[in-house]
């Protein structure tokens, strides 16, 4: 988890109150790699904080799927990993400690990740585009219908996340 706020909240699902109500979920590896055995690992698997290559041919980017948040100036922040193509990645790697970097063309991606509260998302077409050196990418999900990229474009209210995070917290639990 990344940025969060103090005030906390009540949860409606255990009944508790939680002392900081979450404004980001991350993961730290694309779920391809977490297919590979973990004794693989060290010789299929070169992976970054932000970049994973698996076996020399699959190509992979850390990025930011940003929400605004009605009411507050900071976005909600999924963390996921996106697949790209190897000309995208490489010209990626080329210019990561490049000032500038920002005004290059956003290119095509596809999650890895799967963000289960909008059902199955991995390989979900997403549009990379590069920050400012120092920032991870942006990704925006090119399906406009699809109710990430309705929430990305349109914004989410504070009883959103609320209720993201009792999701979050909450997730493998069996129903009551």
């Amino acid at each position: 988890m990344g940025s969060e706020l103090a005030t906390g909240f009540d949860c409606d699902v255990c009944g508790q109150h939680h002392e900081v109500l979450p404004l980001s979920y991350s993961v730290k590896a694309p779920a391809a790699m977490l297919a590979i055995p973990d004794t693989d690992w060290n010789e299929r698997v070169m992976m970054t904080p932000d970049q994973c290559v698996i076996d020399g041919n699959t190509f992979y980017l850390r990025g930011r799927i940003p929400v605004p948040v009605i009411g507050l100036e900071e976005p909600f922040i999924w963390g996921v990993w996106a697949e790209v193509g190897p000309k995208d990645f490489l010209r990626a790697n080329e210019l990561w400690n490049t000032p500038g970097r920002e005004s290059e063309a956003p290119f095509r991606g596809y999650l890895d990740t799967n963000v289960f509260l909008f059902g199955n998302t991995m390989n979900l077409e997403v549009w990379v585009q590069t920050q400012i050196v120092g920032h991870r990418p942006h990704f925006a999900i090119a399906n406009e219908q699809h109710p990430l990229a309705i929430e990305q474009r349109d914004g989410i209210t504070m009883e959103r996340v609320v209720e993201i995070a009792e999701m979050v917290l909450h997730a493998g639990e069996p129903e009551a």
